[in-house]
C-alpha cells in the first residue's frame, strides 16, 4: 500500500501554495482570534479533505484559483464543525492536543466556530463562486442533519442498519462528497462529472466512517479496544448487526449494559467481545469493502493517469490506515 507521503507528492506544489493560502484566509483583526487561528493551523490533521479538492481537480485539469479556494473553504468547513463537535461532546483532546474548548471555554469556541464558518461562506462570495458554495453548503445541511439524527435515534437505542447508514452518509460522507465535487467543478464546470466525483467522495466517505467505527473495537496501532462508542451509547455497525443478530434474552443484556453499565470497563469488555463472537466486525469489514470497491469503481470510468492512481491510492488508505 503507498504511504499517505506518496499521494500527497502527487500534488506537493498545490498542498504547498494551499497552506499559506488557509493562513491568509483565517487571519482576524481580533488578537484573541488570531491567536486561536494560529493555534489552529498548527495542530491540522492530515488535511485528508484539501487532498481530496486538489486530487479531484487535477484529474481533469490543472487547478486553478477557484481550486484554491474550494480546499480553503472545505478546510474552514470541516474545522468549523470539529471546534463545535468538541463543544456538544465536552472534549477536552483533539488529536492529543487540547481542544479549543479546553483552553478557551465554550462561549469562545461557538464563536470560532461560527468564525470559520462565515469566513469560509464569505470566500466563496467574494469570489463568485456560486456553485461550489451551494455544494458546500448542502454538505452542512446534511451534517447537521446526520449528527441531530444520530442523537435522536441514540436515546431510544432503537437503530436499524438503514438509519445508520443515513446518518453516517449526512454526517461524515457528505463533506468528502462534497470536497471531490467542488474539486471536479473548479477545473471543469461539468455537473455530470461533478456529480459522479461527488457519489465517489460519497461512498469513500462512507467506507471511512465504517473504518473510524471498527477502531472502537481495537486496532493493531491502538493494540487494545477503547470502547468509547459503547461508553457514549453510540450505535455503530458491529454493534447493531450484534443486537439482529443475537438471541433475545443477549439482546436485552447488552441493551442493559449500554443504558446502564456502559461506564463499567468489565461490562464493555463484555459487549466487544459478544460483537467479535457473533462476526459484527466480519460483517463491517465486508461493509467497508463494499462501498471502497464501489468509489473505485466510479473511479475507473475516467481515464487511467498517476493523478486516478493516486486517488484511488487515497480511498485504500482510508480504509487500510491502522489509525
Amino acid at each position: 500500500m503507498n504511504s499517505i507521503e506518496s499521494i500527497q507528492n502527487l500534488i506537493k506544489d498545490e498542498l504547498q501554495v494551499f497552506e499559506d493560502k488557509f493562513r491568509q484566509a483565517v487571519k482576524s483583526r481580533v488578537s484573541l482570534l488570531d491567536r486561536i487561528m494560529q493555534y489552529i493551523v498548527k495542530r491540522k490533521g492530515k488535511q485528508i479533505r484539501p487532498m481530496f479538492v486538489f486530487l479531484s481537480a487535477r484529474l481533469f485539469n490543472p487547478v486553478d484559483e477557484s481550486t484554491y479556494r474550494a480546499a480553503a473553504l472545505v478546510e474552514l468547513l470541516h474545522t468549523a464543525t470539529l471546534v463545535h463537535d468538541d463543544v456538544v461532546d465536552e472534549s477536552m483532546e483533539r488529536r492529543n492536543f487540547f481542544s479549543i474548548n479546553a483552553l478557551w471555554k465554550n462561549k469562545v469556541a461557538v464563536l470560532v466556530g461560527d468564525y470559520l464558518l462565515s469566513k469560509g461562506l464569505l470566500l466563496s462570495l467574494k469570489n463568485d463562486d456560486f456553485e461550489i458554495l451551494k455544494i458546500l453548503s448542502t454538505a452542512v445541511e446534511r451534517m447537521s442533519e446526520g449528527e441531530l439524527l444520530q442523537i435522536e435515534k441514540s436515546r431510544s437505542l432503537n437503530l436499524d442498519e438503514n438509519v445508520y447508514f443515513e446518518i453516517i452518509k449526512n454526517k461524515t460522507a457528505s463533506l468528502l462528497a462534497s470536497a471531490c465535487g467542488a474539486g471536479a467543478w473548479s477545473t471543469t464546470q461539468n455537473k455530470e462529472i461533478t456529480h459522479k466525483m461527488e457519489l465517489f467522495g460519497e461512498n469513500a466517505g462512507i467506507a471511512f466512517q465504517i473504518k473510524d467505527d471498527l477502531f472502537d473495537y481495537g486496532s493493531e496501532a491502538i493494540g487494545k479496544p477503547t470502547g468509547n462508542d459503547i461508553k457514549e451509547k453510540k450505535l455503530t455497525l458491529p454493534l447493531i448487526y450484534t443486537l439482529s443478530n443475537v438471541s433475545q434474552s443477549t439482546k436485552k443484556d447488552l441493551i442493559c449494559i449500554l443504558k446502564n453499565k456502559n461506564k463499567n470497563r468489565d461490562a464493555v469488555k463484555h459487549v466487544i467481545d459478544e460483537v467479535i463472537t457473533c462476526g459484527g466486525i466480519d460483517y463491517t469489514k465486508e461493509k467497508m469493502a463494499h462501498y471502497r470497491d464501489e468509489a473505485i469503481r466510479i473511479l475507473y470510468e475516467f481515464p487511467q493517469n498517476e493523478i486516478r492512481n493516486g486517488l484511488e491510492e487515497l480511498v485504500r488508505f482510508t480504509t487500510d490506515r491502522k489509525y
